[in-house]
């Protein structure tokens, strides 16, 4: 059989590390074929090396049955492959329009045909379902957006093979759902799509075929009508996973105390709207809300990385108000950042140096300034052991880690500090099931030390699995808080989407 795309014993090595061990693959027109496993078991260096990003050690590539090479991506591109990575690469002062069609722009006589380019867009915008506005500025677009224009910008290059990184890393949940769509719409349209995730239930709501990585090798290869979830994860992580540690009940005096808290100009809308929340010691509080109801400022006002307007703020009877980031640490505040690159790491950095960050002030690794870094390299080690992080030096650029596994590190660092209290923001974005199994159960066990946590997910299975109490936020408010017993998808999508459970609007405000 002739296949649109094969993939022969596929081998990588960088020096003595085998990324990709002997991988095959197929895929036929109007297929979608996800690769699934954990970070770092070779699913990003295997699309690489389709995409010409990376040359193969050894393996065959075949499209429609001839051998092709790839001497880099134009000359993937000019063969009808495109791959929207996971990290967006677009001109954020270039409109809609010019990022789609840079490099191939319409010309006459030299000059540039903008209304002849934007008219193309629409165009393409309207075959495929997949809407976008092409004067508006990709700067101004939301993620989804954004990452419409990246899958509009391969189509208009002509890709019939199409390759999507990790694309549901950064989406909210009606995001995912609109993206599923556009990914299936264009199967049925003849295109022959490539999955990378590890994001189980989307696969299995998508996929026609799924291939399993672990450690660089295939383990799986199967339809999707031939498996379940359980056997997936199972294949992907080598082992059944575990229940979490049931809950310890716990009756904790409040810990961190948010009392009418507001952001926002005179004439414009306030960003936080008088938001007042309790959370105890021994107690999760997960925030649910649609991206961009003040969750981000919410998460920014506490650490001390924006400034408010009005209301208080205080963490185990300390005012934390005009307070510096330092200090708020000193007082016993940790936190996981929702951008691991923005806030969380420095990518130039070293891991160890990444891992140190903010380590270094303590008095066990700090003697008369000097950094004592061996008794830190062996704690660093212990959560490389933990947390499965894929390294092959502790003095490897962070840059170089894995999404995933720079996601683990800033989790374990900040895990590490042993404070009264986190914030944790996205805590499991972009790691496989197998991280996101020890990073629930380092939660859980916190809150059973009898610490307090405010987690901060667009994942509403995560927000179910791991909250003592859901408190809703919509249009910087707080519309309601919800005891885990009570709370299920459907309630939370509702007042999400800043309606009550009779379907009408909601704009009360909620205090806990």
């Amino acid at each position: 059989m002739t296949y649109r795309l094969e993939m022969k014993e596929m081998t990588k090595k960088y020096g003595e590390f085998l990324a990709n061990d002997g991988i095959s693959i197929h895929l036929n027109k109007g297929e979608v074929l996800a690769i699934v496993g954990e970070n770092g078991a070779g699913k990003t260096t295997l699309m690489r090396m389709l995409y010409g990003l990376e040359q193969p050690t050894s393996g065959q590539i075949k499209l429609n049955g001839k051998n092709v090479k790839f001497s880099g991506p134009l000359d993937a591109i000019e063969h009808g492959i495109g791959m929207v990575h996971q990290h967006f690469m677009l001109f954020s002062d270039f409109t809609v329009t010019e990022n789609i069609v840079i490099g191939h722009e319409p010309k006459r006589n030299g000059f540039f045909k903008r209304t002849a380019a934007a008219e193309k867009v629409q165009e393409l915008s309207e075959q495929y379902k997949i809407q976008v506005n092409p004067l508006k500025k990709a700067g101004d677009c939301s993620i989804g957006e954004q990452q419409r224009i990246e899958i509009l910008k391969v189509l208009y290059q002509g890709a019939d093979i199409i390759i999507l990184d990790e694309p549901t890393a950064v989406l909210t949940p009606i995001e995912v759902e609109e993206l599923l769509k556009t990914i299936r719409f264009l199967a049925e349209q003849g295109k022959s799509i490539i999955l990378i995730t590890h994001k189980l239930p989307e696969v299995m709501k998508v996929a026609d075929q799924i291939t399993v990585l672990r450690n660089g090798r295939v383990t799986g290869n199967v339809l999707k009508e031939q498996t379940n979830i359980d056997q997936l994860a199972t294949m992907m992580v080598g082992r059944e996973l575990q229940q979490l540690t049931d809950r310890i009940q716990l009756d904790g005096e409040p810990l961190l105390e948010i009392n009418d808290l507001t952001i926002g100009g005179k004439d414009a809308k306030p960003i936080l709207d008088h938001l007042s929340l309790t959370v105890h010691r021994g107690e999760i509080v997960g925030i649910a809300g649609v991206s961009g109801n003040g969750q981000s400022e919410l998460i920014q006002a506490i650490s001390g990385l924006r400034k408010i307007d009005k209301g208080s703020i205080r963490l185990g009877g300390t005012t934390l108000m005009g307070k510096s980031v330092a200090f708020r640490r000193s007082a016993g505040l940790a936190h996981i950042p929702e951008d691991r690159y923005l806030w969380g790491a420095a990518k130039d950095a070293t891991i160890e140096e990444t891992g140190l960050m903010g380590f270094y002030k303590q008095k066990r690794f700090n003697k008369y300034s000097f950094i004592r870094k061996s008794g830190f390299r062996k704690l660093l080690r212990g959560w490389i052991d933990r947390f499965e992080i894929k390294a092959t030096s502790l003095d490897d650029q962070s840059g170089n880690l894995s999404g995933g596994n720079l996601q683990k590190l800033i989790v374990a660092r900040e895990l590490g500090f042993e404070t009264d209290f986190l914030i944790a923001a996205e805590p499991t974005r972009g790691v496989d099931i197998g991280a996101m199994e020890y990073i629930h159960e380092a939660i859980i066990e916190k809150r059973n030390n009898g610490d307090g946590i405010l987690l901060v997910s667009s994942e509403l299975s995560e927000i179910l699995t791991l909250s003592d109490r859901i408190a809703v936020m919509y249009e910087g408010k707080i519309v309601d808080i919800l005891d885990r017993n009570e709370a299920t998808e459907e309630r939370l999508s509702v007042l999400m989407a800043g309606g009550n459970e009779n379907g009408s609007s909601t704009k009360t405000t909620t205090t806990a």
